[in-house]
């Protein structure tokens, strides 16, 4: 019997890669989903997101989250929605795990650092870049440049939070180099990967906000999803002493919502009539999503999370100092191409907008602390904040 459901993204029925791979099955008993999966985590990008700010930049900390573990958290909660709805898991566990490829340091700091310093070159965008990353900056195989993924994951990248109308320079070439539907919704899995997302993000920054000390429970509690869930820990657990028992309380969050989730999906999934991945990417509406309830207690609680943690002060401080890094070392590199690495500098164009657009991947590259190390040498000394 098939384990998964017949709108499910089938690795048999793929639209293959760009390059045509004759050795590839030579290399083990991999499907086509897998196989990107193995080669997303085997890459050098997925490496550096264990020193890229997913809260808080440059964490000392060893307890706070990182992008890596961020998407290993996104990854799980994804696998586990896809395994209930009967879609392809290693397709969702490929998306999760890559869709953060594309943040520069420092996170959205440094990606509005890098929007303004490409305002003339046609901007910059962390989704389209990890395209853009995927498909040309990775380098690992001898006959062709990126990791040449399937066209499903590449799609998923693409269109996790829906039809791209209006698409940036990196993903239009991305498009061009193998067209991806852009008008249209992705697979269900791709669909599970953003919300997965939303959910991971959504109670784990809570626990690095508690940790940190920047939130406290009775701010929190002033958030209606985040209260009930906290009166069903304690009727659960009163003798447990509330630092202790706040973990349990993200912990059953995620339920809360994965189960929400879950419900509302299987609903749009019976009242759509669907009944393959082409009828999903026809569907006119995303089929994965929050209950109506839900869906406005969950943009509640980001209310919260902005005005409280990602908008803290300590943060604000950061994130402005993140910013004149990233500044600091587009105008060093620009004015003075000398300073980059060979590698870099060997394949650095002469004309514009390629010529801005190949240092700023270089810097979208960076790790925090590589690019600190970096502003350091070739613009000089920095007075960091207190959080950084």
């Amino acid at each position: 019997m098939n384990r998964f459901a017949p709108w499910a993204s089938f690795p048999e029925h793929s639209r293959g890669r760009r390059h045509d791979e004759a050795t590839a099955l030579a290399r083990g008993p991999r499907d086509a989903f897998q196989r990107d999966r193995d080669r997303i985590i085997h890459s050098i990008s997925f490496r550096r997101l264990r020193h890229k700010t997913q809260v808080f930049m440059a964490p000392d900390g060893d307890h706070f989250r990182v992008r890596l573990t961020h998407s290993l958290e996104v990854a799980q909660i994804g696998r586990t929605i896809a395994r209930t709805l009967g879609l392809n898991e290693d397709l969702t566990e490929a998306l999760c795990l890559a869709h953060d490829i594309g943040h520069p340091p420092f996170g959205h700091a440094g990606e509005d650092a890098l929007k303004g310093a490409l305002a003339d070159h046609g901007g910059f965008d962390h989704n389209g870049h990890t395209l853009r990353t995927l498909t040309e900056i990775e380098r690992p195989y001898p006959r062709w440049d990126g990791l040449n993924l399937s066209w499903e994951t590449l799609e998923g990248l693409a269109k996790h939070n829906g039809p791209v109308r209006h698409p940036g320079w990196a993903l239009q070439e991305a498009d061009a180099g193998f067209p991806l539907d852009l008008d249209s919704h992705a697979s269900l899995e791709a669909q599970v990967a953003a919300l997965a997302d939303d959910i991971a993000y959504d109670n784990h920054d809570i626990d690095d906000g508690l940790r940190a000390g920047l939130l406290t429970l009775d701010q929190l509690l002033a958030v209606p999803l985040v209260a009930r869930g906290w009166d069903a820990a304690r009727a659960q657990f009163p003798e447990v002493a509330p630092k202790r028992l706040a973990s349990e309380l993200i912990r059953s969050q995620i339920g809360v919502m994965v189960n929400d989730l879950v419900a509302e999906t299987r609903i749009r999934i019976a009242e759509s009539g669907v009944s393959d991945v082409a009828d999903v990417r026809a569907a006119g509406r995303a089929l994965v999503g929050f209950s109506d309830v839900m869906r406005i207690e969950e943009r509640d609680l980001k209310r919260f999370m902005y005005a409280n943690l990602y908008h803290h002060p300590r943060q604000l401080a950061a994130a402005d100092a993140a910013h004149g890094i990233v500044k600091g070392l587009f105008a060093a590199y620009h004015a003075d191409p000398a300073q980059l690495p060979e590698e870099w500098r060997e394949r650095l164009p002469t004309e514009e907008p390629a010529r801005s657009r190949h240092i700023a991947d270089f810097i979208a590259g960076m790790t925090d602390r590589y690019a600190v190390r970096c502003y350091q040498q070739v613009v000089g000394a920095i007075d960091l904040p207190e959080g950084f």
